[in-house]
């Protein structure tokens, strides 16, 4: 048998055998089913006679069972064990979940391969690699893919087969962050999500895709029976840990429900809120997101327009033999209110100076023999603040004075 023995009987919780060794707090026993951190899965809790299990490590292959206390019983000693059966079937549906994802992905994402696996009490994590990018729409489809797997009950199987036999096979994923312990002397543990036929019974052999296989791999972890026992698998988001990956993540059990809850809450906030019903809601909403980015483009419009009647108003003054203009704004940033300033420099005046009324800024362009961040060093030297840029294009922010202070101060 490759791997631990918990994976290839994943249902046995309850077990008597002997203690066949004992230092300090570490216990090792002649026959054991907890299942020692591996592969990405954690650890299982129990209990080894009366006494907590916090840990279970392999050492060698062999599971060392890490007691809460030093154990009252010697080597020896027959011991009554208990694996706590609830944490035990959440990683059951958590790492049979991670198979049915990876089978999605085969399906929708191109040149796929795995990159890490990581099962925590909240969430459980897939880093994959692919060239496909994935995006919303696709954290959609690969849940409704999964769900799809885990309605349709497909069957799930493991068993032992020949190192060389699973290389040979072009459906089995090899990975080397979740195989930890599915190899043992020339041979190496396969799990299998199976196919379905017409009426309902997994068939490995039709030519026809839907009834093959949804995921075959190498895998040491342990597993439920049916897919229909991992429940609502509900994908959380993604990230991108390093270059060429991934990472999905996704919830079982309550935390899935729970997500499913709040993601339902906002969807009829949303349809309430918009007057739509909830399929036309993304229509609604990029609708609206159209209508503010043409009011946005028109206030910004109207905003340059505002600016460029300030300054033909603004009475132009003469300093070190160059023509210069400088007013105050309103509502601009002090990038767009640069640029502004660079369009009107050599048009309107040798140097264009813009301040911000309500954020203490200076934007500065100029067209001649004055140099833009002078006098940007200048207002700093005397009002504080910093900033800085090029001798056409500068601009400086944080002064301690008014707007007509600064004005006063350049003229």
């Amino acid at each position: 048998m490759s791997g631990q023995r918990a994976a290839a009987e994943p249902y046995t919780t309850r077990f008597e055998t002997e203690v066949a060794a004992i230092d300090g707090r570490q216990v090792w026993l002649e026959t054991s089913y907890f299942y020692g951190e591996s592969g990405g899965q954690p650890a299982d809790r129990g209990t080894v006679g009366d006494h907590e299990v916090v840990d279970v490590r392999l050492v060698d292959g062999d599971p060392v069972h890490v007691l809460a206390e030093e154990p009252s019983f010697g080597a020896g000693r027959n011991v009554l064990c208990s694996v706590d059966w609830s944490f035990r079937m959440y990683c059951m549906r958590a790492h049979t979940a991670s198979h049915v994802l990876y089978g999605a992905g085969r399906r929708l994402l191109e040149d796929l391969g795995y990159g890490g696996f990581d099962i925590g009490s909240e969430k459980v994590r897939v880093d994959l690699e692919t060239s496909t990018g994935i995006d919303d729409e696709t954290l959609v489809e690969l849940e409704e893919l999964v769900n799809r797997a885990v309605w349709e009950s497909r069957p799930v199987s493991w068993e032992d087969v020949a190192v060389a036999e699973a290389r040979d096979r072009e459906e089995i994923a090899f990975n080397d962050a979740t195989e930890d312990g599915a190899f043992q002397e020339g041979r190496v543990r396969i799990v299998t999500v199976g196919g379905e036929n017409d009426n309902g019974t997994a068939t490995a052999n039709s030519a026809d895709d839907s009834r093959k296989p949804w995921d075959v791999a190498a895998c040491g972890g342990t597993h439920v029976r049916n897919t229909r026992e991992i429940g609502p698998v509900t994908i959380l988001g993604r990230s991108n840990p390093g270059e060429g990956l991934t990472r999905v993540e996704f919830a079982v059990g309550p935390r899935a429900i729970d997500r499913r809850g709040v993601e339902k809450r906002v969807a009829f906030d949303a349809s309430r809120a918009l007057g739509a019903p909830l399929e036309s809601v993304a229509d609604e909403v990029d609708r609206l997101r159209d209508e503010r980015d043409e009011l946005a483009d028109a206030v910004q419009s109207l905003r340059r327009e505002l600016v460029d009647a300030r300054l033909e108003r603004a009475e132009p003054f003469e300093r070190e033999s160059e023509e210069w203009l400088a007013t105050t704004v309103d509502g601009v940033e002090s990038n767009e209110a640069a640029e502004i300033a660079a369009d009107a420099a050599g048009e309107l005046a040798d140097v264009v100076v813009l301040v911000g009324r309500d954020t203490p800024y200076a934007a500065v362009a100029a067209n001649g023999t004055v140099a833009a961040d002078a006098v940007i060093e200048e207002l700093t030297s005397e009002f504080g603040g910093g900033g800085g840029g090029s001798e056409r294009v500068a601009q400086a922010g944080g002064f301690d004075a008014a707007a007509g202070d600064v004005i006063a101060a350049l003229k």
